[in-house]
């Protein structure tokens, strides 16, 4: 993982509060990124692929709540096993 260095291709409408690069490429960037808006705090897992010299975002997901996180890691803390083959 990569630590902050340089500002994320995010719209100025959101704060980015921190992120962690996960991947980065020259054609593409993974990161989790903690923004805000409107007051509330939210995770967001970007994608984000390099066409004509710029970055353009191919995927988001947003994480809004605890509750929210909790459900996603037991589902994946279930599922994650299967990424071994057998």
């Amino acid at each position: 993982m990569v630590e902050p260095s340089e500002k994320l291709p995010i719209s100025d409408f959101y704060k980015v509060v921190n992120y962690v690069t996960i991947f980065k490429s020259e054609k593409w960037w993974e990161a989790i990124v903690v923004f805000e808006s409107f007051g509330k705090r939210s995770i967001g897992l970007y994608l984000w692929q390099k066409r004509d010299n710029a970055w353009k975002r191919k995927h988001k997901f947003n994480i809004r709540n605890l509750e929210e996180w909790n459900k996603l890691k037991a589902a994946i803390e279930k599922l994650a096993p299967s990424l071994v083959s057998k």
